[in-house]
């Protein structure tokens, strides 16, 4: 299917569609690749970089004194190729899609799926879609790369062009963090920004150069290639220009960039810094005691008298500065003493204390309040590295049903024996779960092989439920529980009563592997060795037969 493609000072030529590996792309700091630069690069006058709405030449800094901000790092050199060419003819651990927030292949980088065959689709369709800025990760069917990163880059407007930079930035870091999180190494990034969203080329490119520089500086241990794949001659020269001021080789091009970068060159990840969102704390003003109590107070008041709070302590905005208002508790951390502090006022116990259940004290929240639980929360988890709780295959994801639902799978063995901290697992179910349940999905639960003590207990559950919000409850189309105990059905009967009777009366118990098999398919699931011998070991094998060096499973003849 491939042929090799002939390679002439590190650009590829027109002919074939061949397979090319890393070893035949020279590294950026090859001596050979700085003989097809632009003539005259050596000369700073000769540099020019944009001029576009982001910055100005009037903004670039001296070269008396000033600090070097990119470094030569011959290390990072070395990790960081440029290349004329499509990505899907590199044979690297991971190539980047630019795409859209469904995923369509109408909207996909130019002969990508073209490429990798018909089975990319059925992927891209089963991840839900993808938000701008984030990124999610399949198989690469017929591509010489092991998986596919999708990404969504921003639409671009002069007037919000700083969004729409850190939008961007945004992209290549996450599909940098996808790459480290599945303990892959090598990556192929096309251009993400495209013209159909109008982003203007060169200060994207400024964007990406330097948002794969400082994630470098941070992860280059994990990381052995970044290709920078360009598919046109304008894009090349712009990537030659700019690279030795982001990546330079020597200290003559280290010089260069010092005059050369534009102002904002971002911060530690390579965002653009804005001063007014910058928290600044200043000392607080006297203020009578009277009005701090007042205030103190007003804090434990409802969510839903917040207009009363804003009546009657108007007059404080002359004495607090608001950026002393924004140290204020977190509304969770607010939430959850209150939470305690409700169950401590309650006379006697709880029915579901008494069973020990757990404390389901706290009062309901409303539809407003839990989508503003879900959001932070999932904030938060998009801000975290949460890969150790991924390595423990609690919960990924799966194929579809029958129906062509999402599967998200659960493995009740790995949670009771593996799992420690609970607020990080929460965060990585969040996160998870965030794709599938804006449309209907389904639940496989794995108990097989599963310890009978119930932890967490119903409390945490009804926490769970409540930060996945309502939009989880209302998609859910089905729980299917394999190889439920006895206990298991009085917990989920506890979840029902206690917890939440929309969702969990949805649970569907399956006994055998076989009877799942009808709601999913087998390709569609990917289950531990031990679900099998549990079966066999409940079941006696009746009516089926798993082959113990492929684990294929047949169905025995009656």
């Amino acid at each position: 299917m491939y042929h090799n493609r002939a390679m002439r000072g590190g650009m590829p030529m027109d002919s074939g569609d061949g397979v090319v590996t890393l070893d035949q792309v020279p590294r950026w700091n090859d001596t050979d690749h700085r003989s097809s630069l632009p003539h005259g690069i050596g000369d700073p006058s000769s540099l020019l970089y944009f001029s576009d709405p982001l910055t100005s030449a009037e903004a670039s800094l001296g070269t008396n004194g000033a600090v070097l901000r990119f470094p030569v790092d011959n290390e990072i050199n070395s990790k960081v190729y440029l290349w004329r060419g499509n990505p899907w003819n590199l044979e690297v651990d991971a190539v980047v899609n630019s795409t859209n927030e469904s995923l369509d292949e109408a909207h996909s980088s130019p002969g990508l799926h073209a490429t990798a065959g018909a089975g990319l689709a059925e992927d891209c369709a089963a991840l839900g879609g993808c938000r701008t800025g984030m990124a999610k990760m399949t198989n690469a069917y017929d591509l010489p790369a092991r998986k596919i990163i999708h990404t969504v880059g921003p639409k671009y407007a002069v007037k919000y062009h700083t969004a729409a930079e850190n939008a961007l930035s945004h992209c290549y870091r996450s599909c940098l963090e996808l790459l480290t999180e599945n303990g892959l190494q090598s990556i192929a990034m096309g251009c993400i920004y495209t013209e159909a969203k109008g982003y203007p080329r060169e200060p994207a490119a400024h964007v990406a150069i330097r948002t794969v520089r400082r994630f470098l500086e941070k992860q280059k241990d994990k990381i052995t290639a970044v290709v920078f794949c360009t598919t046109s001659s304008s894009d090349t020269e712009i990537y030659k220009r700019l690279l030795p001021l982001y990546f330079p080789r020597d200290k003559h091009e280290e010089e260069i960039a010092i005059s050369k970068l534009p102002a904002d060159v971002g911060d530690e990840n390579g965002e653009t810094v804005i001063d007014e969102r910058k928290i600044r704390i200043k000392p607080l003003p006297a203020v009578p005691t009277t009005l701090t109590k007042s205030f103190t107070n007003s804090t434990d008041i409802p969510i839903n008298d917040s207009g009363l709070i804003l009546k009657s302590t108007f007059h404080l905005d002359s004495y607090l500065d608001p950026a002393f208002m924004s140290l204020m508790k977190d509304p969770d951390q607010r939430r959850k003493e209150k939470w305690e502090k409700a169950a401590q006022d309650q006379n006697g116990f709880h029915l579901a204390k008494i069973l020990g259940f757990g404390d389901l004290g706290g009062p309901p929240l409303s539809a407003a309040e839990e989508y503003s639980l879900h959001s932070r929360y999932l904030a938060k988890a998009n801000s975290l590295n949460l890969s150790e709780i991924a390595e423990m295959k609690i919960v990924y994801r799966g194929g579809v049903d029958i129906e062509g639902r999402p599967v998200m799978v659960v493995v009740g063995a790995h949670f009771l024996l593996r799992c420690l901290d609970l607020e990080r697992f929460v965060l990585y179910v969040v996160k998870e779960f965030e794709p599938l349940i804006h449309k209907p999905y389904t639940i496989v639960y794995f108990h097989s092989a599963a310890s009978l003590q119930m932890r967490p207990d119903l409390g945490w559950m009804k926490r769970l439920e409540q930060i996945l919000g309502r939009k989880h409850k209302r998609n859910l189309h089905a729980v299917y529980i394999l190889h439920p105990t006895l206990g298991l059905r009085a917990t989920v009967f506890a979840l029902q009563l206690f917890v939440d009777g929309e969702a969990w009366q949805k649970v569907v118990y399956v006994d055998r592997l076989l009877q799942l098999f009808k709601y999913v398919p087998r390709e569609q699931l990917t289950i531990p060795d031990f679900v099998f011998q549990h079966d066999l070991e409940v079941n006696g094998g009746k009516g089926l037969i798993v082959d113990p060096r492929t684990k294929y499973i047949y169905q025995r003849p009656s």
